[in-house]
């Protein structure tokens, strides 16, 4: 399976490891130019149904070994970096993607599927220590982890592939089954991913990928079989899945914004490089994409002339042109949306010391200073290639700053000082913080998650595998 530019593909579904036509049809658009490069086959009721059904089945009498699960894995990461220029054209047009960020999103799917291969080896319970209970000193007990059996993975445009390894991977690394529910608007990525699993040599029944919106998502949440839902998305959509799921069993990973401190101290020809690379990748369309950088008072002047400078160098546009480092936003109405905030922030009084004119769904690399507090952008999620930068005089204030939205994915600090860095770590409260690096630092071993509204649970192959099993309890009375 292979997409190429030019094409009008059908994209179909992957139903028990078969590939079906859907019910109805949507277009995907290619994000740079808006023209149709795919017809999605939007999955049925019946269709959600038979594959959670095989998926319970599967998962049930599937014989693999942990060793099995880490070798197929191995493979499926082999395949994907042997079909990397498939892979690589396909989030371009698919995603609007730049070669870079789409050479990125690659490299750490790979890293991810090779990392669940090692942690499926040694994925272990625990000994319980029941001697040190009285009167149980001839018990022997211990943890052994089970799969769960079906998760629903339901997954965003802006990491087409990786953030969807985020998670197949850990529960193929388990034993579970995975239906995947992809974004319609970058739908071929998975089927790719899927069909290198498959290649891998994993059982039929063991992966599917149903297409469509809303919908789709509704005919699984209504299939009793998931035992698991990993969501990645919006709060509003988190907030509306994890009412309707009842008790079963979910993780998370919802809205953000997101800072990144600057203290006076801190050593700018480090930082402001990967503050600029942090806010605009992908064009912004990061949950961790730096929205908000907090800047001491005494450096403001001299961080805001450094980052204009490295701002409008950005070469930004056409994604299928080499040096071309900000791509467009996922759609024309998401471009709209930015360019009415960046223009209602201009209008109160925000100097636009990085900016220009909208073309289609691209957005110029912004960069702005001096907004009001109430400023749109400074208090709703952005998801797009803007920044925007705010005085602060104290750590505490900056702190307070953070912690004053109803979001907490992963906040950065730059800083030479013990102090300050054990301020932010201690006051800040969202799920990382990165002292000397930005919030948009990812490796993909580490445990990535929020609070708040940010949403709950623990992504990164390790930590998603407790999230998708359940630690069986054995004891022996010897």
């Amino acid at each position: 399976m292979s997409y190429k530019i030019g094409e009008v593909v059908t994209i179909p579904n992957l139903v028990a490891g078969e590939w079906e036509p859907g019910g109805s049809e949507r277009t995907v658009l290619n994000k740079y130019t808006q023209e149709v490069c795919g017809r999605l086959q939007v999955a049925t009721p019946a269709q959600a149904r038979v594959a959670v059904a095989a998926g319970r089945t599967a998962s049930q009498q599937a014989r693999l070994t942990a060793y099995d699960r880490g070798e197929l894995l191995e493979k499926a990461a082999a395949i994907v970096l042997a079909r990397k220029d498939g892979f690589l054209e396909t989030m371009q047009f698919e995603a609007g993607f730049t070669q870079q960020d789409a050479r990125g999103e690659i490299s750490r799917c790979v890293q991810t599927l090779r990392t669940a291969a090692e942690e499926a080896r040694r994925f272990v319970g625990e000994v319980v220590p029941f001697q040190g209970a009285p009167g149980q000193a001839k018990r022997i007990g211990f943890t052994m982890p089970v799969p769960l059996g079906v998760v629903c993975a339901i997954t965003p445009f802006n990491a087409p592939i990786n953030t969807v390894t985020h998670k197949m991977a850990p529960a193929l690394a388990v034993g579970n089954a995975v239906v995947v529910k992809p974004s319609s608007a970058t739908p071929m990525s998975t089927n790719l991913l899927a069909a290198a699993l498959l290649e891998a040599g994993f059982p039929k029944g063991l992966i599917s990928v149903l297409h469509g919106g809303a919908e789709t998502v509704r005919h699984l949440i209504d299939c009793p079989d998931i035992n698991f839902f990993a969501f990645t998305g919006s709060s509003e959509v988190g907030r509306d899945i994890q009412q309707r799921i009842g008790l079963r069993r979910s993780q998370m990973e919802l809205g953000s914004i997101a800072f990144t401190i600057l203290k006076a101290d801190a050593d700018l020809d480090v930082a402001l490089p990967k503050v600029a690379a942090a806010g605009y990748r992908k064009a912004g369309q990061v949950c961790t994409s730096i929205q908000i950088l907090l800047v001491e008072r005494p450096i403001l002047e001299q961080v805001e002339w450094g980052l204009t400078k490295l701002v409008a160098e950005l070469p930004y546009g056409n994604p299928f042109a080499a040096d071309t480092q900000v791509g467009p936003v996922i759609n024309v109405e998401s471009a709209e949306r930015i360019e009415n905030w960046i223009n209602q922030a201009v209008a109160e009084g925000a100097r636009r010391l990085v900016g220009g004119e909208r073309k289609g769904a691209v957005v110029p690399p912004t960069l702005l200073s001096g907004l009001k507090d109430t400023a749109t952008l400074l208090c709703s999620e952005v998801f797009g290639p803007v920044m925007s930068i705010v005085p602060f005089d104290t750590i505490d204030e900056a702190v307070n700053r953070v912690n004053a939205t109803p979001y907490g994915l992963a906040s950065g600090i730059f800083t030479n000082s013990l102090d300050a860095a054990f301020t932010a770590i201690r006051g800040l409260v969202v799920g990382g913080v990165h002292v000397n690096e930005t919030s948009s630092s990812r490796v993909d071993l580490m445990p990535y998650g929020g609070s708040k509204e940010s949403g709950f649970g623990r992504e990164g192959p390790k930590y998603a595998m407790h999230e998708m099993s359940e630690q069986r309890l054995v004891t022996f009375n010897v």
